[in-house]
C-alpha cells in the first residue's frame, strides 16, 4: 500500500451479490476499483450482522488490491488477530467502540497490518488528535453506521479539520456513506482521498454485466478529482 493522495474508490461488497462475492470481488476491480471494502457489523455496536473472519479469509484470494475491513464491533480487541489472519491488508477500528482506543491501535500494528480509525457522524474530529501518529488512516462517517443505501450526511467541516490536523503525516482521510458523483467533490474538496460507495457503484450492473460498476467508479473519481 504505497501512500499517495490521489483519489481512490473503494466499492463495499455490502452492496454486493452475496450468492456470489468471488466474481463479484474480480469484477469491480477489473472495473477499476482501487480498494474491497469490507464492513463487518455486529448486530450489538450496530444495528445489522455481515461477515466475520471467516468471510473475509474466503474474500482474500479474490482481492489483488487492497482489502480494507471496518470494524463496527464492539468490544474489538479481541478479534483483531483473527481479522488480521484472514488476510486484511488495513483495519479500522471505530473510537468509539471501546475505553482503550490506544490499546487496540497497537494491537492492529503489532500484526503487521495497517490500522485505521473511524469517526461517527456525532463524534468530533478533536477525538483522533492524539492518536493520528499511530494510525494509517482516518475513516469520516458521512452517515451513522449499521446499513448500507443511506443519505449523505455533511461532514465537511469535520474532514477539513482532520487534513489540517493530519499536516504531512502519511495518512489517508476515508469517507463512507452516501457517496456519489453529486457528493465526492465535497468530501474530495475538504481533504478526503480514499472513497467508499456501495449502490452508487453496484447499481445498474451485475458479474454477467459489468460495465456498469466501470462506469460509475469513474463517475465518482472523475467528479472528486476535477474538485
Amino acid at each position: 500500500m504505497p501512500f499517495d493522495r490521489t483519489i481512490k474508490i473503494a466499492p463495499s461488497i455490502l452492496s454486493a451479490d452475496f450468492a456470489d462475492f468471488g466474481r463479484e470481488i474480480r469484477a469491480i476491480e477489473a472495473q477499476g476499483a482501487d480498494w474491497v471494502h469490507v464492513d463487518v457489523m455486529d448486530g450489538h455496536f450496530v444495528p445489522n450482522l455481515t461477515f466475520g473472519p471467516p468471510a473475509v479469509k474466503a474474500f482474500r484470494p479474490h482481492v489483488k488490491t487492497v482489502m480494507d475491513v471496518h470494524l463496527m464491533i464492539a468490544p474489538v480487541d479481541p478479534y483483531i488477530e483473527a481479522f488480521a489472519d484472514a488476510g486484511s491488508d488495513l483495519i479500522t477500528a471505530h473510537v468509539e467502540a471501546g475505553p482503550h482506543i490506544h490499546r487496540t491501535l497497537q494491537a492492529i500494528r503489532a500484526t503487521g497490518v495497517k490500522a485505521g480509525i473511524a469517526l461517527n457522524p456525532g463524534t468530533p474530529a478533536e477525538a483522533v488528535e492524539p492518536l493520528l501518529d499511530l494510525v494509517d488512516m482516518v475513516l469520516v462517517m458521512t452517515v451513522n453506521p449499521g446499513f448500507g443505501g443511506q443519505s449523505f450526511l455533511d461532514m465537511t467541516a469535520k474532514i477539513a479539520r482532520i487534513r489540517a490536523m493530519i499536516g504531512d503525516r502519511p495518512v489517508h482521510i476515508q469517507v463512507d456513506g452516501g457517496i456519489t458523483p453529486q457528493t465526492a467533490p465535497l468530501v474530495a474538496a475538504a481533504g478526503a482521498d480514499v472513497l467508499v460507495a456501495g449502490s452508487a457503484v453496484f447499481k445498474g450492473g451485475s458479474v454477467a454485466t459489468p460495465e456498469p460498476y466501470g462506469a460509475n467508479i469513474a463517475a465518482i473519481r472523475d467528479a472528486a478529482t476535477r474538485a
